[in-house]
């Protein structure tokens, strides 16, 4: 696959030399853009003319400048298009006959309308990546259905395990399922791309917000259709480990304390004067341990109040047990092992000087790829990539024109 000029073709990012073409909009397709991007892919964005991504105007702002679309829009070269016309459906094939991956996440049957069917993609382009980003997935009673991720997480079973036993179902104050599609669905991406690699021909990804955070939520299914058992609202306990919950300390703290394994929990009682307990016959498991959550939280709640949070913390590293304190983003920037990781990034922006954000999601042999620039204008490079594409001038001046670009 021939790569557009004046990318880093000598960057050790593993995807250089990959092409995504991406008409998504606010967060999961936009993220499996951005994770693409991270490690080296071609992104072009494509956004209306006229209508730029809502993300833009999502969350806060500096100078006027919407900061969630510099990390979101990381990497990625921006143009405007509208591919409800003639003349912006036939600028998408250039596109797209150049590309690797295109991601878009309309509801199902718009892009026919427009003409830019999946025949016509393929012919084009046979080897070509067409992922599809959706709420409930291309087929269905639900698929015409309108849907964000906030509707994912109530139907996923998400919203209804989630608080106090006592409260309503709580969903998260983030785009929780957005995040795990956008990483299904770059994983996808990479997936039909590796068969396209082997068989010499492309295909469809039908991914819905839905089904990857249905897979979140653990043997859920499974536990159902076996038993009939409902996972219950916990609160911050957990229905199969204990001791596990939030414990607010001496200096009014909170800390978070898990017990995952057999092990650990083993060492938690014995940390805190407790040993005996761990000879229970229902201590052997955390399931059974979590039906004494009673029990265990009032042990280690003590332990934990009649301490400062620092000392508690000091404590568990020297028993080889698992707890940290609860962090807001001042601590959590500030923190150690962040530092030490290079997990915050602070980097040149053309708008506001400079920008920091987090870094890439892995590193690979000991490094993080190279950010290569913070999220750009609404098309600010639409004339750069159609003069690439072989249209002059004059029929760029046509297209703006028309209303196609701007």
């Amino acid at each position: 696959m021939k790569h557009f000029e004046g990318v880093f073709k000598d960057s050790l990012n593993p995807l250089d030399g990959l092409t995504v073409v991406e008409a998504s909009t606010l967060f999961a397709g936009p993220l499996a853009g951005m994770y693409l991007g991270d490690y080296g892919a071609e992104v072009i964005k494509i956004e209306h003319p006229e209508i730029p991504d809502p993300a833009r105007g999502h969350g806060p702002e500096q100078n006027g400048i919407n900061l969630w679309s510099k990390t979101l829009g990381r990497n990625k070269t921006n143009i405007t298009l509208d591919l409800s016309s003639v003349a912006g459906a036939n600028v998408l094939m250039k596109l797209l006959k150049r590309a690797d991956i295109f991601v878009e996440n309309f509801r199902p049957g718009v892009l026919d309308k427009w003409g830019i069917t999946q025949a016509r993609m393929m012919d084009e382009n046979p080897r070509l990546v067409i992922v599809r980003v959706t709420a409930f997935g291309q087929t269905g009673p639900y698929s015409q259905r309108p849907g964000f991720g906030t509707l994912a997480e109530a139907m996923s079973g998400f919203a209804a395990t989630t608080g106090m036993p006592e409260g309503p179902p709580q969903l998260p104050p983030f785009g929780l399922a957005d995040g795990v599609t956008g990483l299904a669905a770059a994983f996808a991406s990479l997936v039909a791309v590796i068969r396209r690699d082997r068989t010499g021909l492309g295909g469809e990804v039908d991914i819905s917000i839905l089904e990857p955070m249905m897979m979140m939520m653990g043997p859920q299914i499974s536990a159902f259709m076996a038993s009939g058992y409902i996972q219950p609202r916990t609160g911050n306990r957990s229905a199969s480990s204990a001791p596990r919950n939030l414990y607010k300390s001496l200096d009014g703290k909170w800390i978070a304390i898990s017990t995952s394994s057999q092990s650990i929990a083993e060492r938690v009682m014995i940390l805190v004067g407790r040993p005996d307990v761990t000879s229970e016959t229902w201590f052997s498991s955390g399931q059974s341990r979590a039906e004494h959550s009673d029990l265990l939280d009032e042990i280690v709640g003590n332990w934990v109040a009649a301490r400062n949070a620092k000392d508690v913390i000091l404590e568990f590293q020297k028993a080889n047990a698992a707890a940290v304190e609860i962090y807001d983003v001042s601590q959590l920037i500030a923190d150690a092992q962040v530092k030490a990781r290079g997990v915050v990034l602070t980097v040149p922006d053309r708008e506001l000087g400079e920008i920091s954000m987090q870094n890439a999601i892995f590193k690979l042999d000991s490094q993080y790829p190279q950010l290569r620039w913070p999220g750009r204008p609404h098309g600010s490079n639409t004339r750069e990539v159609l003069a690439r594409l072989g249209l002059d001038e004059a029929a760029i001046g046509q297209l703006v024109a028309d209303g196609v670009i701007k």
